[in-house]
């Protein structure tokens, strides 16, 4: 479970830079609609596997409450998610 929370975690980084530093500004600047579309798309499967696998990761190691709100805060910042996955999961290895 810990490695399937760590790749979520970095893949769900990776698309959350991929979708704000390249694909906004295609869409945005050079009018090319479609990389932003898919990366989207791709962002918000992961964005929600990211949470729900946060969830039963901290009912399962019997974190609190606050251990998930950081976890899920995590997933709202820019490398946000390398930071939780750094502090807290690597540590659990």
């Amino acid at each position: 479970m810990l490695k399937a929370f760590r790749i979520t975690a970095i893949l769900e980084g990776i698309s959350y830079l991929l979708l704000f530093g390249i694909t906004m500004p295609l869409k945005y600047w050079a009018d090319i609609l479609e990389p932003n579309k898919f990366v989207g798309y791709a962002h918000g499967a992961l964005f929600i596997a990211y949470v729900a696998i946060a969830l039963v990761f901290c009912w399962t190691q019997k974190w609190g409450i606050k251990r998930f709100i950081v976890l899920f805060a995590a997933s709202l910042l820019p490398f946000g998610t390398f930071y939780a996955d750094k502090k807290y999961l690597k540590t659990l290895e």
